[in-house]
């Protein structure tokens, strides 16, 4: 209504301006400021007016209303689409943490028992290594014992000759070998 106000106003003061300058502009030939033929130019301007405004109001606001509230209400779905999927993403990543998480320990077990496993079969066999050079280092300190008793008991009988032959070439006097094998077992007594 107030549209309707301020156009009839416009038209009017229009019309005034025209009637008052009148003559001059039809002598210079402009038809639309002859004051004859102002009523019917302002009924044409009022039907169309009312024309378009009643096609602005019934036809082409509505539908650019119409497309205003679809994308209004579109962006509010993209805005709770966009927020159900951070809490989607939210929920996956947390879940995902949770995965990584009872891999880590998941992996640590089994690399501790690993570990323990390795530990306690380098141990058994170290101890049957051990059971085994023990059984060799005894092997092999019978063996010596034995041949040094060989050797020992050869040794007297090699000794006894070489103290003989030294007392003859040394004193020139030859010894019995019963007294040179009683002072050589002597020695060796106390040696051992």
């Amino acid at each position: 209504m107030r549209i309707l106000k301020t156009a009839f106003t416009s038209i009017s003061a229009l019309a005034a301006i025209a009637a008052l300058g009148g003559a001059p502009a039809q002598a210079a030939g402009l038809p639309q400021l002859d004051i004859a033929t102002f009523p019917p130019q302002l009924i044409w301007l009022a039907i169309t007016f009312v024309v378009l405004y009643l096609m602005m109001a019934k036809v082409a606001l509505p539908r650019i209303s119409q497309v205003l509230e679809e994308r209004q209400h579109k962006i509010e779905d993209n805005l709770k689409k966009a927020e159900n999927l951070k809490e989607e993403a939210e929920v996956a990543a947390q879940a995902y943490e949770k995965a990584l998480a009872e891999a880590r320990a998941e992996a640590h077990g089994i690399m501790l028992e690993t570990h323990n496993r390795i530990a306690d079969e380098a141990a058994k066999k170290q101890a049957e290594l051990s059971r085994e050079l023990e059984a060799e280092i005894q092997d092999a300190e019978a063996r010596i014992l034995e041949a040094k008793n060989t050797a020992m008991a050869g040794l007297s009988e090699v000794a006894s000759e070489v103290a003989l032959c030294a007392a003859e070439k040394v004193s020139g006097e030859s010894l019995s070998e019963a007294e040179v094998a009683k002072v050589i077992s002597a020695i060796m007594e106390e040696r051992q």
